[in-house]
């Protein structure tokens, strides 16, 4: 009588299990929407996206994603869709973000200088009541986002000096912590014409390093259209150039004669190829120039990335590429000012204050050739010191995608 029983039981539950599976397998995937993509004239403003698209693979790859961009155009969108042929761009039209707003569960802010997309996380939880986050921002107090970042599941920021802020100024959001930008995660490559390009210019893989100006102020006046020449911020960049770029000029001058390194000056945005001639190719002695290459050209996110994994490592007054740097496991040095904001003491944050230097207070003129010669020429100690910052900046967005993954299948 047991065994009837049993066999009964058994032969049940065997012929529902298949309509539970079956239950399961059709119930929707939730959607995210990914607001993020902010403009196309700096590679570093272009890594934020594929970067947080490449942690949501990683890490929560049965969802859908959806980018709601401000702007994937100059070949962005292209290059997207190649890493990533089965993400979705929304358009600009009314009707495809009601459609979006109606279809996705959740919205992700992506990394960025700020809560960018402050106003359109308003209109979200307003028109929808669905819950959202943000992941990997610097922030500068207003009123207005200080309400946005309460009322959002979780906020990660990008440096400790904009979480002390939030902390500071009583937000309270559930979840705040230290989350580090998403370009960390870029893994936008193109090996053949990087590798191409730098045979044609003689530089050899592992022996030379890249360095990188900016002015105060990116002047984007000059390279983007409908903005304005800003008089107050092209002065501040004039007094302030030399100051902040002959420390670089330096470092690239003892790079080539203390070392058997070669020196690429390379952009970030699409205004430094003028400005690395101007203040730095120019200005070097003839015996350096042979072994300095300036790049005329502007380049995507994936044929830098792809340069810089073939050097020795980086220096320069940029952000962005030495987080593309370090993100591969290649050293990066990182030299602030205030105009920049806080975003520079991420590299304290991922362990990493030997190679970060202010300009506000003369620190690159006083060590920042010595710590690019120690790179050159301690390869090996200075590649570890890479992969250390770069594992925890991989464990802190692995918290940020464990945080995302619990809000959703809560």
């Amino acid at each position: 009588m047991q065994r009837r029983h049993f066999l009964k039981t058994t032969l049940a539950t065997a012929a529902a299990f298949p309509a539970v599976l079956s239950a399961q397998e059709a119930k929707p995937k939730k959607k995210i929407l990914l607001r993020s993509s902010w403009q196309t004239v700096n590679i570093g403003d272009i890594a934020h996206t594929p970067g947080m698209l490449h942690l949501l693979e990683k890490h929560l790859p049965e969802y859908d994603v959806t980018l709601w961009p401000s702007s994937v155009d100059n070949g962005v969108a292209e290059m997207l869709m190649k890493r990533f042929p089965k993400l979705k761009i929304m358009g600009k039209t009314a009707a495809e973000k009601e459609e979006a707003f109606k279809t996705h569960d959740f919205l992700l802010h992506g990394s960025g200088p700020g809560i960018v997309g402050q106003k359109h996380l308003i209109e979200w939880k307003e028109k929808t009541g669905k819950p959202y986050g943000i992941g990997g921002v610097t922030w500068g107090y207003s009123e207005e986002g200080l309400q946005v970042i309460n009322g959002a599941k979780f906020a990660f920021f990008r440096d400790s000096v904009s979480l002390a802020l939030a902390k500071s100024k009583g937000a309270t959001c559930p979840i705040m912590e230290f989350g580090p930008d998403a370009t960390f995660a870029c893994d936008l490559v193109n090996d053949a014409a990087a590798s191409a390009w730098l045979k044609e210019v003689g530089l050899e893989e592992g022996k030379f390093m890249c360095c990188i100006p900016k002015l105060r102020n990116t002047p984007y006046w000059e390279i983007k259209k409908g903005t304005k020449f800003d008089e107050k911020k092209h002065a501040r960049n004039e007094e302030m150039k030399e100051h902040d770029i002959s420390p670089l000029r330096n470092a690239v001058i003892a790079v080539v004669e203390q070392t058997d390194m070669k020196m690429l000056l390379c952009p970030e945005d699409a205004s430094q190829m003028k400005l690395n001639k101007e203040m730095i190719y120019d200005k070097l002695p003839e015996s350096v120039k042979k072994k300095v290459v300036w790049r005329q050209d502007y380049w995507l996110t994936d044929f830098a990335q792809s340069v810089y994994n073939r050097s020795a490592g980086l220096f320069g007054n940029e952000q962005h590429s030495p987080i593309m740097c370090i993100g591969h496991g290649i050293p990066a040095i990182v030299c602030r000012y205030k105009e920049q904001t806080s975003k520079g003491f991420m590299w304290k944050d991922i362990g990493r204050s030997e190679w970060l230097f202010d300009h506000d207070y003369d620190e690159a003129e006083k060590g920042l050739t010595p710590a690019v010669l120690a790179i050159a020429k301690d390869q090996a100690t200075a590649k570890a010191k890479a992969l250390q910052a770069k594992a925890v900046a991989d464990d802190r967005m692995k918290r940020m995608m464990d945080v995302l993954r619990a809000e959703l299948e809560g």
